[in-house]
């Protein structure tokens, strides 16, 4: 099309060569539409649309590329890693046990261990006491929920609770957080802070003012150092390019790592190991279960959707910890976490969940039960939908609970 045609279908009148030339100043800007774009990228989204369409997801297991679903899952496996990011060196998690708290029904471990070089990372482990020979454990993933300030302490009642902490379970685990359930049930739990949460967040130097012990702060305190930490999520992003890793790389190895710690210790069943988590929990025990073999039942709970549809309406709703360079071109999520199969997977989705498409959720779930299916693998996969908002509520707790049963104990 002539350029004098699109202005004209634009609505914009064409100047004479001679006279466009001889105008002052810096010449007009190239006509575009104005039209709103409904998406959280404006009138950048229609492009980016476009870019998306590129590609269909050409490793996926249902692409018909791959002649077997060990092939699919080595390379989907290799892909998923490299987007990660490099492998921190594997090191001794040297565990340090700075705590414990005895209770009827289980023991409570505070413990430092290391999952790189650099770290050493703070966690709780719960042991049940009723116990004869080794028991099942589970990998307890937190959530983000806006909140930096905690992050282990998010599904665990410690029953003098930080006032902060009080709305955060009602708001998310409906009152019933979910570690210090699965050790009632006679399960080992651990749950680390992930990197920029709990005792790993960002403190900055007028911070220092603040101190570090957490019990300490008010409500006002909270909020008002929430928001600090909010306001760096970008900088993590930025520096740890620099080093050359990614955010997403960082948490997720080092939820693995966190496996390698609990075959350290011989209360726990090495062959009856899960993990679950909520919302960023979600997508952390997505990561996990995806790419660990050791996860004998993974379960994902309010973050499954299919990548295209969330990009319209669904960017603003997520944290930059969410998203992984340069995996998208190749898998999809249902890919990732179906790189599992024919190991059990269960994913929990709210149907009021604003915070991916409902489309999008559907078309998850639809397929990651033909990746089971066409593994001979089908029983082994469970999608179900709640009429819920966001949340991980004592219903769906109660579901998956039995189902770590069924598959763990």
């Amino acid at each position: 099309m002539k350029r004098r045609e699109a202005l004209s279908l634009l609505g914009v009148s064409a100047l004479p060569a001679q006279a466009a030339a001889q105008s002052p100043g810096m010449p007009p800007d190239e006509p575009r539409a104005l039209a709103p774009a409904n998406s959280d990228t404006g009138t950048l989204f229609a492009e980016m649309e476009k870019l998306g369409r590129r590609t269909a997801f050409p490793e996926s297991f249902l692409s018909g590329k791959w002649s077997s679903y060990d092939e699919f899952r080595r390379a989907g496996r290799r892909l998923a890693f490299e987007a990660l990011g490099s492998e921190p060196p594997k090191v001794d998690p040297r565990p340090e046990i700075v705590h414990r708290q005895e209770f009827e029904a289980y023991t409570r471990e505070k413990i430092v261990f290391s999952t790189a070089p650099e770290f050493r990372v703070p966690a709780y482990l719960h042991l049940p006491k009723k116990r004869s020979g080794r028991v099942p454990a589970i990998v307890d993933l937190h959530s983000h929920g806006g909140m930096f300030l905690f992050g282990k302490e998010k599904v665990i009642d410690f029953g003098e609770n930080h006032p902060a902490m009080t709305p955060y379970h009602a708001a998310n685990y409906e009152g019933r957080p979910t570690a210090t359930e699965l050790a009632r049930r006679g399960y080992a739990v651990i749950t680390i802070d992930a990197f920029g949460f709990g005792e790993r967040r960002i403190l900055m130097d007028d911070d220092h003012a603040d101190g570090w012990e957490r019990a300490k702060h008010s409500l006002d305190d909270v909020r008002r150092l929430n928001q600090k930490c909010r306001a760096k999520e970008s900088t993590i992003v930025k520096t740890l390019a620099y080093a050359g890793l990614t955010w997403p790389g960082i948490i997720g190895w080092d939820d693995i790592r966190t496996v390698d710690f609990l075959l350290t210790r011989p209360e726990i069943d090495p062959a009856r190991i899960g993990c679950v988590g909520v919302s960023m929990g979600g997508w952390r025990s997505l990561v996990l279960s995806g790419l660990d073999d050791r996860i004998a039942a993974g379960c994902v709970v309010g973050f499954m959707s299919t990548a295209k549809p969330m990009m319209r309406k669904h960017m603003d709703t997520h944290s930059f910890v969410h998203f992984i360079p340069r995996l998208h071109d190749k898998l999809d999520l249902p890919d990732v976490v179906a790189l599992r199969a024919p190991k059990p997977l269960l994913v929990q989705q709210c149907s009021r969940d604003g915070l991916f498409p409902l489309e999008g959720m559907r078309e998850s779930v639809e397929k990651i039960a033909q990746i089971y299916e066409k593994t001979g693998s089908g029983s082994a996969f469970l999608g179900k939908f709640y009429d819920e908002r966001h949340i991980f509520n004592v219903e769906m707790q109660n579901d998956a609970f039995a189902w770590f049963d069924k598959w763990l104990k």
